[in-house]
């Protein structure tokens, strides 16, 4: 399949309530000039178009016993073929795949994303079976406070330091595969979670990740391999 009508260059954002936008404060969602995809369209504005796919509780490879639908492995073929043609998919999880219920470590947790990651290069939506571009992103780490904060239940204990080590242990497993980038939101300066509930991103930490992208995507600043 050809899309010589489709000029503009496509990105999709897949996640999970970090990439649809949930806002603590409000117990809600940010509005679209708040969350951060929406806010790299507005950066990167004419040509390009910018997708959201952020699923509350998504994981990369875990059906969820409580909550059906959360497997980001068995969705993310439909989803991308949904969106075709794709020049760009950013994938950012990890968070829920810390909760205590799924008894994983970060290498685990890892592992899991990089399996998700293949089969996103292998899905067929890619524009003119052109080389296929995935972005992961690893998520603001979870504070030690969200122990004592209003999700603690939800997740489990033990949560921040499974999400902690979940770079350092992804970063190599990713070098090497070819059309992959990858990006620690840590890095990003501003990039934190809200006081709130210790995992979930600021409105600043929307923009820094936002503007973090941008530099990727349009060669303003290199991605780490």
């Amino acid at each position: 399949m050809t899309y010589e009508n489709i000029t503009e260059r496509q990105v999709l954002c897949f996640g999970d309530s970090n990439t649809y936008g949930y806002d603590p404060v409000r117990n809600g969602r940010y509005s679209p000039d708040e969350r951060y995809p929406m806010v790299l369209q507005s950066l990167l504005g004419p040509g390009w178009a910018v997708a959201e796919e952020g699923l509350p509780g998504r994981t990369a490879v875990f059906d969820d016993p409580i909550t059906e639908g959360m497997n980001g492995l068995r969705l993310i073929n439909p989803i991308l073929m949904s969106h075709a043609p794709l020049d760009t998919v950013t994938i950012m999880l990890g968070t829920n795949d810390c909760k205590a219920r799924f008894a994983c470590d970060s290498y685990q947790i890892a592992q899991g994303i990089v399996r998700l990651t293949k089969k996103a290069l292998q899905t067929e939506c890619w524009r003119d079976n052109a080389h296929p571009d995935v972005l992961v992103i690893v998520p603001p780490v979870i504070t030690p406070e969200y122990d004592r904060l209003i999700f603690r239940e939800e997740m489990g204990p033990g949560c921040h330091e499974r999400c902690a080590g979940i770079a350092a242990r992804l970063a190599p497993m990713l070098q090497g595969l070819p059309g992959v980038r990858f990006l620690d939101a840590n890095t990003l300066p501003g990039a934190v979670c809200s006081p709130v509930d210790g995992m979930h991103m600021t409105k600043e930490a929307h923009r820094a990740l936002a503007q973090g992208l941008y530099n990727l995507l349009t060669g303003s600043a290199p991605a780490a391999h």
